[in-house]
């Protein structure tokens, strides 16, 4: 469903594109409509991926045919239509469909099938696009069993992290016996660099509850819950308009579609503890405690929500539900590898050209996904290492590029594929700062329930800082390993058990800058201040005094056309003097 004949203008508003300035397009194209008086359709839609691009503005003719535009600002929005639609001359030098086709067009989307594809406050648009279809499916031809065994054959692991057969966890739920079961979505994504769920729900959050009523028929619960963090505000408001309205077409409720089977839909608004998107953390939260975790066994699925059987997945699992219903499992299981089938969403942050969010196959390389799909190294840089799973996963080396994107594979790395979050390094990354930064975000974030976690990641979080500072003893290198195990083997949840993954492989794969740090007092990549040293060529200063109006100390001192100097007293390295320097005088040591 397009526009029944009249041009149809879509711009891109989920939080990237209004981040980049969207609702001002948007208002700026509604203008420019209006006093043109020209008859068309504007919608708004999510996120198409290419975040890098935002706002991203398609103009769809009557006969279908696409033209995409990216970095749309006011001025071009009206451009578009003043130009494009009455002129009839599209602005050549801002079209991406080139572009668009390489970097969408080259993926495979099941869970983004609809993202930045239709309006994700319209119900009638996402009906239209097969909405819905899969539970009228499953509610008038297929028992639950059947709903679950199409789950569990698809070979469908939870997205959220651990990779758990996702059919599996639901048969579990099934199996044990109480009258009152729950379906919780997980969408409290925490992870640094990490923006699939937010996405998913702001590009088609229909598609999450149809994957929420298709679990709790499977297992039999009439109640579900999703846990969003407050940040997502944007997530929540078109949640919030979703439910309301499959409420209002019957699709929730009770006597879903004239059948027997009733489920209805909460929102818990989660105050952003990281440690919620454990499970029996999140469980904590919303009944009311505070998010702690709690032994397992029982697990979930025996004793979860108020002690009830609960089934949890987060927001990319229950948006590929649908789909596989739909389609069959045996499609579905036709992408990817023997144990890990299906597509994958990952988020591309770092020191990367296209920055955003892609769906590929399982089983790509890495190599693949970062200079293919993601158009390699920003500014020509040598690449240098991924960081995979968030602050819960690894860094990975250039030596293993080609390693396929699978779980069983990133896990022998030393990384884990997480939920998604993929942030690239390049040659002016310091790995042992990458360590204690991802060390510091996950020693906040603590519970606190477990010495291991709550101490362990204090002490190795004090010696990483001492490395980038050039102030630890050569026996602490040791030491950091030492606690790094001991906090693996030893911690309460996930959180802590994985909480050394990204200190043990910047250790495996680049202890050459943990050494250089501790024996030299030096930073390979010249990233951490306290190791570095400003000074000034004499031979190609002309003092020209470029550096010293960048100064903010006032610690560059010379005559105009002489070589200037710099008290390193004064100098708080802040490179602003290197920035400025034209003729590359200025050296850091």
């Amino acid at each position: 469903m397009q526009g029944q004949g009249k041009t149809v203008i879509k711009v891109g508003l989920s939080t990237c594109g209004i981040a980049a300035g969207g609702y001002k397009t948007y208002e700026a194209i509604t203008t420019a409509i209006k006093d043109n008086n020209i008859d068309l359709i504007l919608k708004k839609t999510g996120c198409i991926g290419m975040c890098y691009l935002e706002p991203i503005v398609d103009v769809i003719a009557p006969d279908g045919t696409l033209f995409s535009y990216g970095a749309v600002d006011e001025d071009k929005g009206r451009r578009i239509v003043s130009e494009h639609i009455r002129g009839g001359r599209p602005l050549q030098d801002s079209l991406i469909n080139n572009e668009r086709e390489s970097v969408v067009g080259g993926q495979v989307r099941i869970a983004l099938r609809n993202c930045g594809i239709i309006n994700p406050e319209s119900l009638d648009e996402y009906r239209a696009a097969g909405g819905y279809d899969a539970v009228e499916k499953a509610l008038r031809v297929m028992t639950p069993e059947q709903v679950i065994e199409e789950v569990l054959r698809s070979g469908l692991r939870g997205r959220g992290g651990a990779g758990f057969p996702t059919g599996l966890k639901w048969r579990f739920t099934r199996l044990n016996k109480g009258e009152q079961k729950y379906i919780v979505c997980n969408a409290d994504e925490g992870d640094p660099g990490a923006f699939m769920d937010r996405s998913i729900i702001e590009g088609d959050p229909h598609a999450v509850i149809e994957g929420m009523l298709l679990a709790g028929y499977a297992v039999g619960a009439s109640q579900g819950y999703i846990y969003a963090r407050a940040e997502y505000p944007l997530a929540i408001v078109r949640l919030e308009r979703a439910i309301k309205d499959a409420h209002a077409a019957g699709l929730l409720g009770e006597n879903i579609l004239g059948s027997a089977f009733n489920f209805n839909l909460k929102i818990k608004k989660g105050a952003g503890a990281f440690v919620c998107g454990e499970e029996t953390a999140l469980i904590a939260s919303l009944e009311g405690e505070r998010g702690m975790p709690r032994l397992k066994p029982p697990f979930p699925a025996e004793q979860g929500l108020w002690r009830k059987p609960t089934s949890i997945n987060n927001v990319e699992t229950f948006a590929n539900v649908p789909w596989i219903i739909l389609h069959g499992a045996d499609k579905y299981a036709a992408y990817g590898t023997e144990k890990s089938k299906g597509t994958k969403v990952f988020a591309l942050a770092g020191k990367m050209n296209r920055g955003g969010l892609i769906e590929v196959p399982m089983g790509i390389t890495l190599r693949e996904v970062i200079f293919g799909v993601g158009g390699g190294v920003r500014n020509q840089k040598k690449f240098k290492g991924v960081q995979l799973g968030g602050p819960s996963g690894g860094c990975i080396p250039e030596s293993l590029l080609d390693t396929p994107v699978d779980y069983d594979s990133l896990t022998r790395t030393g990384a884990i594929m997480g939920s998604g979050g993929m942030i690239v390094m390049d040659e002016t990354t310091c790995m042992v700062d990458m360590a204690r930064y991802f060390l510091d975000f996950v020693q906040k974030e603590s519970c606190g329930k477990c010495i291991h976690c709550r101490l362990g990641t204090k002490r190795m979080l004090e010696i990483l800082t001492r490395m980038t500072e050039g102030k630890s003893a050569p026996e602490e290198l040791e030491l950091l390993e030492e606690i790094a195990y001991n906090v693996k083997e030893g911690a309460l949840c996930g959180l802590g058990q994985t909480a050394p993954n990204p200190v043990l492989t910047t250790i495996q794969y680049f202890r050459d800058e943990y050494e250089a740090h501790i024996y030299d007092h030096r930073c390979p990549a010249k990233s951490c201040t306290e190791l570095l040293t400003y000074t000034i060529d004499a031979e190609l200063c002309n003092g020209c005094r470029r550096c010293v109006k960048r100064c903010p100390t006032e610690a560059i001192a010379g005559e105009k056309k002489k070589t200037h100097l710099i008290d390193q007293e004064k100098c708080i390295k802040c490179g602003n003097c290197a920035d400025a320097c034209k003729f590359e005088a200025v050296k850091v040591n």
